[in-house]
Parts: structure tokens; sequence; C-alpha cells
């Protein structure tokens, strides 16, 4: 333990950073985000790359980051054949970071650079991810603050994770973090479930939110359904995806015994009163709800034999620190 908090504590003095931010549309932006990371980092770290993903632009977002690229070598750029959405944009800049420590943020330039140190000072505290919280939020109350409050609300209810703003593009990871990701769809916005259901200690901080200044948004309400859909996909992937039989047989289990229930009681009115004209609808119910139970318990053990068939799952993001063992060293 005495080892594994020296080494952060040499990585927080001198950090390795790469920051990952998509982009789509941003071309009045972009120019102007990198001049002010460049700035936040003079007395923070002078190991560290840019890595801009453009997701699909229409404009000359592109054509802006060609231009950077060639003044400063230190800022990369990778452009998608189209727009892949941001999880997707996100996940191909994980895959090509090399530093040790991960930024991510929005190129709109409502995310502040001179936040950076004090994400570093609260992942420096022993947290494995950082997420930023806009607590004051300068954006379109109806189409995204009410939307993203309420899907918030609803993530720290079904999740039990105690992060106010787990869709902030501004956070900060540990490569482990990153490493342990498979983003798809609109997964991004819930990383920290991800990460927290992981063991990974998941810690949240202030920030502050700009204006927009070029450009609009490009999410509404819309983004708010999909969310929820979202929300319930993350709840069934971070809580069951390696015992999926516990997710289905528990309501297979529930759904046969309420029809048991529903069938002995038939049976017993059968019995003692030697008729069940009346009680045909009940019966049909007991049955429905027992041939429902037995299907989700096949199901489930359907779902374990699949996990099981897919070979041994690699746990290697669950390793906190290891003594004489050959391979990555914290």
């Amino acid at each position: 333990m005495i080892r594994y908090r020296k080494l952060k504590s040499n990585q927080m003095r001198n950090p390795k950073l790469s920051f990952v931010i998509p982009a789509r549309d941003e071309e009045q932006s972009v120019e102007k985000l990198v001049v002010e990371i460049l700035s936040s980092l003079k007395n923070v770290s002078k190991s560290f790359e840019i890595i801009f993903v453009d997701d699909g632009s229409t404009d000359k977002t592109y054509l802006k980051l060609k231009k950077l690229r060639r003044h400063d070598k230190r800022i990369k750029v990778i452009r998608l054949r189209g727009s892949f959405g941001k999880s997707v944009a996100l996940q191909v800049g994980f895959d090509h970071a090399k530093k040790d420590i991960i930024f991510t943020m929005d190129a709109d330039l409502q995310d502040n650079p001179k936040e950076i140190p004090n994400f570093l000072k609260k992942l420096g505290e022993g947290y494995d991810l950082v997420s930023g919280w806009k607590k004051n939020r300068h954006d379109p109350h109806l189409k995204k603050v009410i939307p993203s409050r309420i899907i918030n609300f609803l993530t720290r209810l079904l999740t039990g994770v105690p992060i106010h703003d787990t869709n902030c593009g501004f956070k900060v990871y540990r490569r482990v973090v990153i490493e342990s990701l498979n983003l798809y769809g609109e997964l991004y916005r819930f990383i920290p479930v991800i990460a927290y259901r992981q063991n990974f200690r998941v810690g949240e901080i202030e920030i502050l939110h700009r204006k927009r200044l070029y450009g609009q948004t490009k999410f509404g309400w819309e983004r708010g359904i999909k969310g929820i859909l979202d929300l319930l996909t993350i709840t069934f992937l971070t809580g069951f995806i390696r015992r999926p039989g516990h997710f289905f047989g528990s309501i297979g289990i529930g759904s046969f015994f309420i029809g048991f229930l529903i069938g002995f009681y038939i049976a017993y009115l059968r019995f003692t009163t030697g008729s069940i004209q009346a009680r045909h609808p009940l019966l049909f119910l007991g049955m429905l709800l027992m041939i429902i139970g037995v299907q989700l318990i096949s199901t489930g053990l359907l779902a374990e034999m699949i996990v099981y068939s897919k070979g041994k799952l690699d746990y290697t993001s669950a390793i906190k620190e290891s003594l004489g063992i050959r391979g990555r060293q914290n």
C-alpha cells in the first residue's frame, strides 16, 4: 500500500496527461480551446498530448485541427468517417491515448481548462475518476438543464452512485479506468456508474460552467428519452452482466411463486366448494405467471451458459497492486 501511494504522489507532481476531446462542427472553438489548455498547463505538466476526435464535422473543424497540428505536434487529430456519436468518439480517443492520466472535455468552450489543477488535486486524494459537477449551468433549461437533472436524479436513485452530474464531459481518469471501458450508444453518459460498479474510487468536484459562445447545442428532449432507456441498460449491465441468471431468475421465481399461490388457491376452492366456474380468469392468470416464471428462469440459465462459454473473463482492471507478479506494474 505504501508503494502505491508513493507512485500516485509522483504522478501528481509530474503528471503525464492525455486530453481526449470529441468535436463536431466546432470550427470557431477548437483553436481558442487549445490556447486555453496550453495556458493552463504551463505550471502543471510538460508531458502531454491533446487528441481531438472529429466526429463527422460538416464545417471547417477538421481543417482548423490540421492547422493546429502543423504548429504543435503534441496535438493529434483523428477523423471519423461520419458522425458515430460521442461514445464512439471517446472510445477511439481512449484507445489512442498514451499517457497515465486522461482528461475528457467538450470542444464547445463551456468547460474551463483552468479547472485542470483542481481535478488533479482531487485525483491525488486517491480517486480513480473525478467527474465535474456543473452546479450552475448555462444551458437552455427546457432542452438541456431539466432533462439532465431528471436523468441524474434517476441515476442516483437506481444505481446508488453519489454523483450529481454523471454526464458532465469534463472528467479525469487514471489509465486503468479507461482500459476497463467498452463504450457504445449513449453509455458515455454513465461512465461514473460503470467505474463505480467496478469498484474504482469515483469522486466529483464543482466546476465553473461557461455560456456557449458559438454554435448551438446539438441535444434536446429526445436525448433525455434515450437517456432513460440507456439508464435501464446501464443498470442491468453494471448490476448483472456477470450474473444474468440472478436478474432473470429472481423475476422468474417471483412470477412462478405468485402463479403457484393462485393455482393453490384455485385448487383449494375446487376441493372445498366443488366449483371454480367464476374463477376462470384467475386460473388463467396463475397459469400465465407460472409459464412466464419458467421462461424467465430458463432465459437466465441460458444467459449464464453464454457468459460461461465466452471464455475466461479478464479481471486485470480489478487488481489494485501486486507483488512478485510479472506484467503491468503499479
